[in-house]
């Protein structure tokens, strides 16, 4: 490597972990504020590093709102949806890679087309429709609407175009049909993109604020995301405390990332070059 493209590589690695360092230092504070004592988290300029290990932030807010249900209805909650969502994609997948009906490809771009329409504009008539079935605050409000996405079948049809077709061919001449062929041989090769989709879809519904603050009333029915929203009230907000339970919600989300993101990087990527 000639000096100047060296000088040239360390500017370039200098400026990303520049960018990298902006972008980590709100999490950083986060997950860094839960040890700050209340006295640390109100000096000015602001305190980055504890002094010492200090828990009472996570009693309080365990004391303060029921963090525990909430944590447990949004896992449940992004457990269905992403079970509903890999099953769907993988269906409706198949169908469009490797099955035979009038007007394919139109049904497919249309199908697509979903994914231009913003969730703000569905989100009334979604919300008269389960106002109307009686699901308002309820689990079936809360994951229904969300069991099939256009995305997932766009993600799982371009991986399942990249299997060998001659596998397909065999199958077919064998006796198997597609039931037996999308459970035997796709189900089990697709396991890259189906955790890919699996990952992403947990992470988006463990994230969901905007519908389930809509839907639910009841504390038995809040999801994480709302709960950390009652930690901040109209006469004074204790920011170390909310910063507490941000880092409590953040940790499974961040942990499934670190343990996916490569497949999630690998899978998204998968029909990149084929399609």
């Amino acid at each position: 490597m000639t000096a100047s493209r060296a000088f040239h590589a360390a500017i370039a690695y200098a400026l990303l972990a520049v960018l990298a360092a902006l972008i980590a230092y709100p999490l950083l504070y986060t997950l860094l504020s839960v040890f700050l004592t209340p006295a640390e988290a109100s000096k000015f300029p602001p305190q980055l590093f504890p002094t010492s290990l200090y828990l009472g932030n996570v009693t309080a807010v365990l004391k303060l709102i029921p963090i525990e249900r909430f944590i447990a209805n949004s896992f449940l909650i992004a457990v269905i949806i992403t079970a509903g969502q890999v099953l769907t994609g993988a269906m409706g997948s198949y169908a469009f890679a490797y099955m035979r009906f009038p007007f394919k490809p139109f049904w497919f771009a249309l199908f697509l087309s979903t994914m231009m329409i913003p969730w703000e504009v569905t989100i009334i008539p979604n919300y008269l429709t389960v106002k109307q079935w009686g699901w308002l605050d309820s689990y079936q409000g809360l994951t229904v609407p969300f069991l099939a996405s256009a995305f997932g079948v766009f993600l799982l049809r371009q991986f399942f175009l990249q299997l060998p077709r001659e596998l397909f061919e065999a199958a077919r001449i064998d006796g198997c049909g597609h039931i037996r062929h999308f459970l035997n041989i796709v189900v089990p090769l697709s396991r890259p993109a189906l955790a890919t989709l699996a990952v992403y879809v947990f992470l988006q519904s463990w994230n969901m604020y905007l519908w389930p603050l809509l839907i639910t009333s009841s504390d038995t029915m809040r999801t994480v995301q709302i709960g950390i929203s009652m930690l901040q009230f109209q006469e004074n907000t204790d920011w170390n405390l909310v910063l507490s339970g941000v880092a409590v919600v953040l940790l499974p989300s961040l942990l499934l990332l670190v343990l996916g993101l490569k497949q999630l990087v690998r899978g998204i990527t998968a029909g990149a070059v084929k399609g």
